[in-house]
Parts: C-alpha cells; structure tokens; sequence
C-alpha cells in the first residue's frame, strides 16, 4: 500500500537520504564538512551538520522547516559548527513544530554554547535530549531511537532509529470478504467485524509490515557497540576516514577504515552501506567503495548531495 503523501515545512514529503557533506576534519574544493539528512515518516532528521550546512540545504534545494530533529554524535568541530546556523535558520522561518536536539550528555555545555552563541530572538520550541546511558533514549508513534556510545576518545554517540511495525491491508482479500469503504476503518479500530453473519478478523485481511531501521555510526574504531546499532538495518552510514594503506593512522585517530566498515556492515548483516567522512588527503571516493565492495558488495561511496531512496526495497 502506498504511502498518503502529506506536507512538511511547506513540501511534499518525500522518504530519501541526503548527503549533504562528506568530509572529515576540514573541508575540501568538493566537500563540505559532513551533514546527513533522512526524510521518512512526514520527518527529517539532521545528523551532525558541520560548518555551512544552511548553505548546503540550498544546493539541495530542501527547505530547512524539513527538519524536526537534530542528532549530534559528538562535540568535535566537523560534527557540530552547523548546530547553531540551523537553530537560527529555524527560527527565522518561524517554524512551528518542535526541533528535538539528541546529543551527549557530557557535552551540554557544548550544545548550549552552540545554540546562543550570537543574540536573536528565540520564537521556536527546542527540545534537548542529553543521552547519558546506552539504550532506548525517546519512543513516540514515529520512531524508536536507541543510542550507544562508540570508542573515539570522547563521549560520542551511534545511533539506531527503528520505525513502528504498520498493519497493511491485503486489497484482493479485502475485496474476496466484500469489506470496503468505512468498514475499514472499524476493522482496524475493533479488530475485528461482521459482514454478512461472518465474523472477520483483521489478521484474516492484513499482515504486519516490519519497521525499517536506519543506522549512524561515524568517529570510532571497530567494537561491538557499532555492530549492534547497525544489526539488521536498511541502511547504515558509516565513516571510513581513511584507506586500508593508512590503518595505522585510523588506529591513531581512532578511526575506520573503509574495509573495517565493511566489515562491520557485513557482520550487523545490513542492507545497504554508505561510506562518508573521508579524509581530505584523498582526492578520489571512489577508492573507498571499491575497498569496502571486496569485503561488502553493496556499498556506496558518497559524494555530497548525494541522495539514496529510503527504504530501499
């Protein structure tokens, strides 16, 4: 069953993922500090904009009002300059939903500093979540959001973002128990109805369509926790900041490799990979998604303004 389109910040939601940066530590001629957004369930999640998201918003020709969250994974420069540029953006728009912010705990004092750090008239609703455990850290009708804290060298967060298993109608057995119109609706309401002296149960008309999941995980090296917040997903972004030939130079940093990223992908067992954060020594992407292909078929190397459809099927 299709999706009932619906609007968003003025728009007409869409379901996709837009890279809007790819680059680590600084930017380059073609890469803009790292920023990700996923448009799914009438939301858009904005996942640590680095300096000059706004501005990359409009290469993307998306609306900044498409945003309702915002998750920042930790307080280093290229994942968070962006925070207070687009809590500004917002509340010059005017926008009217609320903008749930998810970052570490350890790092209020960053987010804060971040969200005034220059004087406007605050007229929108920001709502912080500060994580300080593992686990399950908001649940509403659209999403379930899990983080866990990677090995960076700081407080830094994955996350995991699972949406709610949806009964789905099947229209040919519908049809076969003569249940149209308004009857539909008191079938998903009761759970069950009559037509005709038979009794129908919404099981008997219906199958549950599982919940998509979408995985972040950026700024660590290979552990456990990355593996259990990519398990089973659609899709998971992943740094890989450097080549397999610079290895020793991710385990100085505390950082992937394009291989190593495979390799959790192929362990969570995934769907789809995306490779980002590339270090700016590089020159040519390219070279990561072959790496990780030898390990992970389906992987893709980013490139900014990139979009991917979500969920895949």
């Amino acid at each position: 069953m299709e999706e009932c389109p619906s609007f968003l910040g003025g728009q007409l939601s869409v379901r996709d993922i837009v890279i809007l940066g790819t680059s680590s530590q600084q930017p380059t001629r073609n890469r803009n500090h790292g920023a990700y957004l996923v448009r799914w369930n009438d939301e858009g999640l904005l996942f640590d904009p680095g300096e000059g998201t706004q501005r990359q918003f409009i290469f993307a020709d998306i609306a900044p009002p498409t945003v309702t969250r915002i998750f920042v994974s930790h307080f280093h420069g290229d994942h968070c300059l962006g925070v207070g540029s687009m809590l500004m953006r917002l509340n010059l728009d005017k926008v009217k939903h609320p903008i749930h912010c998810y970052y570490p705990a350890s790092g209020k004092k960053n987010f804060r500093a971040l969200r005034y750090g220059c004087l406007y008239h605050e007229n929108i609703e920001v709502i912080e979540h500060p994580v300080r455990r593992p686990g399950i850290v908001h649940e509403d009708d659209h999403f379930c959001i899990e983080a866990d804290f990677l090995e960076h060298g700081v407080d830094n967060i994955g996350w995991r973002i699972t949406e709610p298993d949806r009964i789905k109608f099947d229209k040919d057995k519908l049809q076969a128990k003569g249940i149209f119109g308004p009857a539909i609706k008191d079938l998903m309401k009761d759970g069950k109805i009559i037509v005709q002296g038979q009794e129908i149960k919404l099981e008997d008309v219906s199958w549950v369509r599982k919940g998509d999941t979408f995985s972040y995980v950026v700024d660590t090296r290979p552990c456990p926790q990355a593996i259990a917040l990519a398990k089973g997903a659609k899709v998971l972004i992943c740094e890989s900041t450097y080549l397999e030939e610079h290895k020793d130079l991710a385990e100085k940093h505390m950082h992937l490799t394009a291989k190593e990223a495979a390799l959790i992908a192929k362990k969570a067992g995934v769907r789809m990979l995306i490779l980002t954060h590339f270090s700016a020594r590089y020159l040519d992407n390219t070279l990561f998604e072959q790496e990780a292909r030898t390990i992970f078929p389906n992987t893709f190397a980013a490139d900014d303004l990139m979009r991917f459809p979500f969920p895949i099927e």
